[in-house]
């Protein structure tokens, strides 16, 4: 649980280094660049993989891509204390929903309870783009990066299983994702996403690295724990999220996201019962 919690501190940091810069698809490229040398230098420390493995990662790169896709483009529209939550708020019932049905992983009833929890408390935080005049053109984008997300989460908890070998796994496909993404984005928009000098390149490593993080943390835990218990388990990112808005972007605290956020504690602690 407490690796987790780490994993989701370091996703809510990556989200506000892309938010702080300049041109958000600049800085999720550079992201993407910088995650080349990072899966390479880790998967080459790990074994080959074997050949069932190959069809997992290119499936994980596909979906990461239309992640960082319509969520570049979400920050483009919205503060990072609405689009985050949105974003990531259906995601663990999508996964839920999927899991229930399609996988062979023991989720109790309270699970599915903490996870319900936790989804109302993060679509709760984002209700401010209908009552507070924020910009709804962030809500299509958003939605399509939450359903990203719950597609990369089973393709990950399922092909890592496949791999046995959850680093190895998570340093592939971090090469594959930075390939596509920057590669794609280069092809539509042209080296001038890539403006933004040594200070742009060097927040675009320090946000991989912790992308990496992350990643690589919650994708080793869904090869030993149920994996929708641990896609709602990280999405606590949100509080970090709304926590790094507040204090660093300026954003509003109010009493609803007070609430929000005390429902998704309430749905974490469900989530371990």
């Amino acid at each position: 649980m407490l690796a987790v919690l780490g994993a989701a501190f370091l996703h809510a940091l990556w989200n506000a280094m892309i938010k702080l810069g300049a041109s958000k698809v600049g800085s999720m490229v550079v992201l993407s660049v910088m995650e080349i040398p990072i899966g390479l230098a880790v998967a080459m420390t790990r074994p080959w993989p074997h050949t069932a493995v190959w069809p997992w990662v290119l499936a994980a790169g596909c979906t990461h891509f239309a992640y960082k896709f319509f969520l570049t483009y979400a920050y483009e529209q919205g503060d990072l204390s609405r689009v985050y939550p949105i974003a990531r708020g259906a995601a663990p019932m999508i996964v839920a929903g999927v899991g229930a049905v399609f996988l062979a992983d023991a989720v109790t009833r309270g699970q599915y309870g903490g996870i319900v929890m936790l989804g109302l408390g993060i679509l709760m935080m984002a209700r401010g783009i209908f009552t507070d005049g924020e910009q709804r053109r962030l809500l299509p984008f958003a939605l399509g990066s939450a359903a990203a997300t719950a597609s990369y989460t089973l393709i990950d908890g399922l092909g890592a299983r496949i791999s046995g070998d959850a680093v190895a796994y998570v340093g592939w496909i971090f090469v594959f994702d930075g390939l596509l993404f920057s590669g794609g984005m280069l092809a539509l928009k042209g080296r001038k996403v890539l403006a933004g000098g040594l200070r742009g390149w060097a927040w675009g490593g320090a946000a991989s690295a912790a992308s990496y993080g992350a990643y690589a943390i919650s994708v080793w835990a869904m090869t030993v724990a149920p994996i929708a218990v641990v896609a709602a388990l990280r999405e606590t990112s949100i509080l970090f999220a709304v926590l790094i808005g507040w204090l660093v972007f300026g954003e509003r605290m109010t009493p609803t996201k007070a609430l929000a956020a005390l429902m998704i504690v309430l749905g974490v602690i469900l989530t371990r019962l």
